[in-house]
């Protein structure tokens, strides 16, 4: 009986760790992705103007970043987004581990022709 009950409680804080770890991971992962389809979609954007919209997404989804945890650079048609954040993960109940999230994106993009610019038929 008591040997069935310890290996419960073993069982319980493991699925607990994984829930507690799986829960800022699936964030960390949308919020990457959405920073990739900001910089996709914001190409033509003022770096200013993309900043806020990186940080509206970390808030979005409960990200903790800060204006200094990340830089934002253009280089020709490239769109370069880097940062760090760090998230406490609680594995054991009432002892949290402080994981940094990193992430970079860069994103090429191309600017289609307009269609007045585009040469007649022959």
């Amino acid at each position: 009986m008591i040997k069935g009950l310890l290996k419960l409680a073993i069982v319980a804080v493991i699925a607990n760790a994984v829930w507690h770890a799986f829960v800022p991971y699936s964030a960390h992962f949308k919020f990457k992705d959405a920073i990739e389809a900001a910089s996709l979609y914001g190409w033509e954007k003022p770096d200013d103007e993309l900043r806020a919209k990186v940080l509206a997404i970390a808030a979005e989804h409960d990200v903790p970043l800060t204006a200094e945890g990340f830089t934002l650079k253009r280089e020709e048609k490239h769109t370069i987004i880097d940062g760090a954040y760090t998230q406490p993960i609680e594995i054991i109940p009432g002892f949290a581990y402080h994981y940094t999230f990193t992430w970079h994106t860069d994103t090429a993009y191309v600017q289609p022709p307009k269609l007045n610019e585009l040469a007649a038929p022959k």
